[in-house]
Formats: C-alpha cells, structure tokens, sequence
C-alpha cells in the first residue's frame, strides 16, 4: 500500500501534474496525460516509457 505522504507528493513525470490512485490500486493516473503508472511491489513506476494509456 502506498502511503497517503508519497501520494502527496508524487507528479507524473510527463507532465509534472498530478496523479491519484486508481480504483483497483494498482497504478497511478494522471488524467491530463491519460497515462496509468502501474504499482508493482508497492513502488510507482513512474516511467513514462512504461505508462499505459488510460482504457
């Protein structure tokens, strides 16, 4: 689980706006860029190369 602290102060890389978790809690989105940053072992993978399109 990622803490609320981390959350707080992650940016999307591409965009350096926000992100939030998404509903099944598997990955961060970042709605302006439509990309999903998937969470493996509790650590963000906050590379853009590695985002998903939003589906």
């Amino acid at each position: 689980m990622i803490s609320q602290e981390l959350l707080d102060i992650l940016a999307c890389p591409k965009c350096k706006g926000a992100v939030f978790l998404n509903e099944p809690e598997d990955g961060l989105v970042c709605e302006k860029c439509e990309l999903v940053y998937e969470i493996r072992d509790d650590i963000p993978v906050m590379l853009i190369d590695e985002a998903k399109p939003i589906s």
